[in-house]
């Protein structure tokens, strides 16, 4: 086996290992702050959008259907972690943004967890950094091109 090829596999190998590790990592955190790992998912994906958004956002986002999503952001008012507001373009049509108090309580989880991930990273330089950047945005790419394979939604 080439010395390529044996990366190529090592990096597949590893990659494997760490959505695997995510995965066990976002269901512990999403059992302390008591919710659904989906619901954590929601949460981090909301923090990502420059502003409210719809429920329909909200399934296109997470995968889920508009039923779904909607009993999703449900869950997230009840938890106090989701905030609705009406639409001013569409008064029939509701927001969601995150509850000011949601980004506190992520924050204080995340703190310890968040350090030890940028330790990892300071590892690295500049350039390895643009890399690995480079690598995380076109890997979530092609994982979210290759769910919605799965599920039937191409």
């Amino acid at each position: 086996m080439s010395n390529r090829a044996e990366t190529l596999k090592r990096i597949m190998d590893e990659s494997r290992r760490h959505y695997a590790a995510y995965v066990l990592f976002n269901q512990a955190l999403a059992d302390h702050l008591q919710i659904h790992s989906t619901d954590l998912q929601c949460v981090a994906l909301l923090d990502q959008e420059p502003g409210p958004v719809s429920t329909g956002d909200i399934a296109r986002l997470t995968g889920l259907t508009p039923g779904s999503a909607t009993r999703l952001v449900d869950r997230l008012e009840k938890a106090g972690l989701v905030e609705r507001h009406s639409d001013p373009a569409d008064r029939r049509r509701a927001l969601v943004a995150l509850a000011p108090s949601a980004r506190e309580r992520i924050s204080e989880v995340w703190d310890l967890p968040g350090r030890a991930f940028i330790e990892v990273l300071e590892r690295y330089g500049d350039a390895e950094l643009a890399v690995i950047a480079d690598y995380l945005h076109r890997a979530a790419e092609v994982g979210r091109a290759q769910a919605e394979r799965l599920t039937g939604g191409s």
